[in-house]
């Protein structure tokens, strides 16, 4: 079984601290405990690039040797301000890997996908094209169930990562296509941070479109404006263009602060300066989440990624009473009518949000 990284091991090496033996200091968000990690030891999943949905399950593997082999001389070519096209294709190769396989993107991205499916729903269901459901799930219509919860639409997070990767390069021309600023971070007491999802969005002045920022070292980020009007999938990158300047401690401090909202869980750094856990606390409460533009001016719904609030200590309480709470079976027999059991199979009671959850 693989163990795959879905933020790669030459990216966070480049986060050591000089004073450590190869290793790098960690804050996780969830419970603020902080330790010392090298980079196998984090940011990796069991099969996480492996996707039956593809002809090539591990097809992301091969595009990601086209990558992580470069990543060192493309930092070194954009430190000294003279990017190429291996250098662009590169920075612009990460991003695309980490907005398609980091469990925060394939989370947000299952759930654009489920906002869809319940929008299309609904406007289908107002022009009566169901059947009424059937009395077990209490309810008058799909709309109703719905909104109450006694419905909900999942999609397994592998089928949107299936779609990023078979479209992955054009992500890479997309962005190599673009306006880059190089940000030299000379402020020695307020380096970038890394994470589980190192990649902080700021709204452009298009709302349909977000910047990123993505740190490549302590003192490196780059910030990428994204051109909707090209589309062409071009290698040559002729459409880049790029500044290099050195920021301002101000700025550091919030391209941080952006990055650690933006992190899943866990935020990495290259020095344990005293400011840095206070730092970490107070901007905890936030992650990504996929956030509606203009909502109610029409059925064609548009999203944007957006650092949410999200309460972390409701979240760790929640999760502590669905572990300690009592699972009720069901034999098949006991499934809802119009549900046929496969051999072998049970059904749970109905949870209070009327989901049937097969069992195993």
């Amino acid at each position: 079984m693989a163990l795959d990284h879905y933020v790669s091991q030459v990216h966070l090496k480049r986060f050591y601290s000089p004073s450590l033996d190869e290793l790098m200091h960690a804050t996780r968000k969830s419970d603020l405990k902080t330790f010392t990690p090298r980079s196998n030891d984090v940011c990796r999943t069991d099969e996480g690039n492996t996707n039956d949905f593809l002809t090539e399950p591990r097809a992301i593997e091969e595009f990601l040797k086209t990558v992580e082999r470069k990543y060192n001389d493309a930092v070194t070519l954009l430190e000294t301000g003279r990017p190429n096209n291996e250098a662009i294709y590169v920075v612009a190769g990460f991003l695309s890997y980490l907005l398609t396989c980091t469990p925060a993107a394939m989370r947000m991205n299952a759930n654009l996908v489920e906002e869809h499916i319940e929008a299309m729903t609904k406007a289908a269901d107002a022009k009566a094209a169901f059947e009424p459901p059937p009395s077990e799930l209490a309810g008058d219509s799909l709309t109703e169930l719905l909104d109450s919860g006694g419905i909900k639409v999942v999609v397994d997070r592998k089928v949107p990562q299936a779609v990023g990767i078979a479209t992955i390069l054009s992500h890479v021309a997309s962005f190599g296509n673009s306006s880059w600023e190089i940000l030299v971070n000379n402020n020695k007491d307020c380096p970038f941070f890394t994470s589980d999802f190192p990649v902080a969005n700021e709204q452009s002045e298009n709302q349909f479109i977000l910047n990123r920022v993505v740190p490549l070292t302590p003192t490196l980020a780059v910030r990428i404006k994204p051109d909707i009007n090209h589309n062409a999938p071009d290698f040559s990158f002729e459409n880049f263009s790029y500044v290099r300047r050195h920021i301002s401690r101000q700025e550091a401090i919030e391209i941080n602060r952006s990055l650690v909202r933006s992190a899943e869980d866990t935020v990495f750094y290259s020095e344990a300066q005293g400011w840095v856990s206070t730092f970490v606390e107070k901007n905890r409460n936030h992650r990504m989440e996929t956030q509606e533009v203009n909502p109610g001016t029409g059925p064609l719904k548009h999203y944007r990624q957006v650092a949410a609030k999200f309460d972390r200590a409701a979240q760790q309480k929640e999760q502590s009473a669905k572990m300690a709470a009592p699972i009720s079976r069901a034999t098949a027999t006991d499934a809802p009518s119009g549900v046929a059991p496969r051999k072998g199979m049970t059904f749970s009671t109905w949870t209070r949000r009327g989901e049937p959850k097969p069992l195993k």
